[in-house]
């Protein structure tokens, strides 16, 4: 009965802590991180077609110039998710270009020319359609990496100068994957122990009803 004792309580011990961890990682990461997986060229170099993205979800006031961000445009891009980069935020005016058609081509933003390593053979633009766009509050500008083959904000002119809500966003591309890699661990650990505290309940039940041995004999052994 010792024994059967000892391992009840060390079920009741295991198992629930096992439970807890396991769903407040699996809520944790449902709620802070998305993942998603290119399908497209349009943000190449930066991320090719069957690249997995870890994905950071953020309010609207957190977006900044320069984020790779995740948002839906339903009346645009049907139920697909998009992934493209902050160019401008609200109160921003977006012009296209200094150095038009030249190999020094860049987009500038309220005035100043970007430098952008990042975008597909070092071009700014690559439509030669020039605009200026002066982006409204609680909206943002976004363009593909691979300027010349990207369907962005320049592409729907007629609908807030191709600006997007910031309700719109989903998430922020990060590299940083130590968090939810750490909470995937958490979530196997906690699978594990809620797997053992079922075990020890299951021996614990099995101990209790094993019968005790006889410690004495039902009749005197000299008769």
């Amino acid at each position: 009965m010792e024994k059967a004792r000892r391992l009840r309580v060390a079920a009741w011990v295991v198992g629930p802590l096992g439970v807890l961890l396991l769903i407040a990682s699996l809520v944790w990461l449902r709620t802070g991180y998305l993942l998603s997986e290119v399908r497209g060229d349009s943000m190449s170099p930066t991320y090719g077609v069957g690249d997995r993205l870890v994905l950071e979800r953020i309010g609207g006031a957190e977006v900044r110039r320069g984020d790779v961000v995740l948002y839906t445009a339903p009346e645009r891009y049907q139920s697909a998710p998009v992934v493209q980069r902050v160019i401008g935020v609200g109160g921003d005016r977006v012009v296209c270009c200094s150095g038009l058609g030249t190999t020094h081509e860049r987009i500038v933003v309220n005035g100043r020319a970007l430098d952008e390593p990042y975008v597909r053979d070092g071009v700014g633009d690559g439509t030669h359609r020039p605009y200026d766009v002066r982006v409204p509050e609680g909206r943002v500008f976004l363009l593909g990496d691979h300027r010349s083959n990207a369907r962005d904000s320049r592409a729907f002119p007629d609908d807030h100068g191709g600006t997007v809500p910031l309700g719109a966003v989903q998430g922020r591309v990060t590299d940083q994957r130590m968090v939810p890699g750490l909470l995937g661990a958490v979530a196997f650990l906690g699978l594990v122990l809620a797997v053992v505290g079922t075990a020890l309940a299951v021996a614990a039940r099995a101990a209790r009803r094993r019968p005790a041995a006889l410690t004495s004999t039902l009749w005197p052994g000299h008769l």
